[in-house]
């Protein structure tokens, strides 16, 4: 009997992606595609649009021109907002509130993943005696990883990273390279904008290249 292989599903679908910025493309048209277990690495000169794409794939900016298709059927934003997890530039913590009562309302908001909770969370991600302390008294790493630790507690199929190595020393990157192992090891998928060296652990990750 002949062993065939089976091609992961396509979970996310560009195509002819276009968005502008008072009239002038800043990217597009743009066509990629993202299947299960995939990691894809965005990468473009400083302003060709790649956060700008991590924002429209979140759901923070509109599609202008071309196709968005989410699991074979036309995108649309609030019917997939759990299946998305946007970590970017400004970590979306609330500042007077502590790691653990920020997780706490994301989980309201999305759910957790199967078998995980807000305090073993906060241990894995290097965070442990620090839960109940103001996020703005946290240092720009320990903030980083209070933000990462949605990662870890959410359900979210699609991860958008945006310079998710940012003010992280060598124990934090390994930290989310081993992140992004796991998740595409489980069927998820992210893409990942970074200035800075990439080595994901399960190997080189496919490119998507901006352009306008």
């Amino acid at each position: 009997m002949t062993a065939t292989s089976t091609v992961a599903p396509i979970l996310l679908e560009a195509r002819a992606l276009t968005f502008y910025r008072q009239d002038e493309p800043v990217f597009g048209p743009l066509d990629f595609s993202l299947r299960a277990g995939e990691v894809a690495l965005v990468e473009g000169d400083n302003g060709s649009g790649k956060t700008t794409l991590l924002r429209m794939l979140a759901g923070l900016l509109h599609i202008e021109e071309g196709e968005l298709q989410w699991r074979g059927r036309p995108w649309r934003r609030d019917e997939h907002l759990g299946d998305t997890l946007f970590l970017g530039h400004h970590l979306g913590l609330k500042s007077d509130l502590s790691a653990r009562e920020n997780l706490n309302v994301a989980v309201g908001l999305y759910g957790n993943r199967c078998g995980r909770g807000v305090d073993d969370v906060l241990r894995d991600i290097g965070l442990a005696g620090y839960e109940d302390e103001p996020v703005r008294r946290l240092s720009a790493g320990q903030k980083k990883r209070a933000a990462l630790a949605r990662l870890l507690l959410l359900p979210a199929t699609l991860w958008l990273l945006d310079e998710p190595y940012a003010n992280l020393d060598r124990t934090g990157i390994d930290l989310v390279n081993r992140l992004l192992t796991e998740h595409s090891s489980s069927g998820g998928a992210a893409l990942v904008t970074s200035h800075g060296a990439v080595s994901f652990l399960h190997g080189e990750p496919k490119r998507v290249r901006m352009h306008a």
